[in-house]
């Protein structure tokens, strides 16, 4: 599929899950889930023969997922002339600890997007712009937008949501061999959590400046749902 596709999963063999496909979610809801949950993809790139897998901070814009960088960035260049890609999304919620080695495991929520990244443009490219900087700085109103340079020297790419597979895992406890359960050792699950530390203002600051943080900053979400 390529962009313009009818939205599915598990339609194709490339979305198909084979190991522990019982895992596998099929509700479009829970890739929308996934991709606002989490701030990081990592985007797959072949560039002269050689691979690379690039993290980059995205945003989900109904059914496409935004990226921005640098034009001068390979990654970017490559991925603007429309190849093919696969993007990963992946948000760790907890270790699971067996009483084997081999039981041990994590509980997460995973998606692979399957496509090809299209280059935003125009206006659409300042709404994409405007939409980026509100899902990562969310509440943040007071910078400075970007001058003509700096908007010209920035890539947008969209990729439709139109080929993808989520698979989670949520164990409430070790899935242990019987021949394990009785060994007189601790099993169970660690939850993981994720936080925003204590913001530190710029050393910089000019004299008049505030330095107590801001109170759209202190409202930030203290983990991703």
């Amino acid at each position: 599929m390529t962009q313009g596709d009818t939205p599915s999963t598990g339609s194709t063999p490339n979305t198909q899950i084979r190991r522990l496909p019982e895992r596998q979610m099929h509700d479009r809801a829970a890739l929308d889930a996934l991709l606002d949950a989490a701030l990081v993809a990592q985007v797959a790139v072949v560039d002269e023969g050689r691979p690379y897998v690039v993290p980059l901070a995205f945003a989900r814009d109904g059914d496409r997922l935004l990226v921005h960088g640098s034009t001068a960035s390979r990654a970017f260049r490559v991925l603007a002339q429309g190849v093919r890609t696969c993007v990963s999304v992946t948000v760790l919620d907890a270790v699971v600890v067996a009483r084997s080695q081999f039981h041990s495991s994590m509980n997460y929520r995973s998606a692979m997007v399957l496509g090809a990244f299209a280059q935003v443009v125009g206006e659409d490219k300042d709404h994409a712009l405007h939409l980026l900087t509100a899902r990562l700085l969310p509440g943040v109103d007071w910078q400075r937008p970007p001058s003509r340079k700096e908007a010209a020297q920035t890539s947008v790419l969209a990729l439709a949501l139109a080929q993808w597979s989520v698979k989670a895992s949520a164990e409430d406890s070790p899935q242990d061999d019987p021949s394990d359960i009785d060994a007189p050792v601790w099993a169970g699950v660690v939850p993981l959590t994720h936080t925003w530390g204590s913001p530190r203002p710029a050393p910089d600051l000019p004299a008049g400046v505030d330095r107590a943080t801001p109170r759209a900053i202190l409202d930030w979400p203290q983990g991703r749902a």
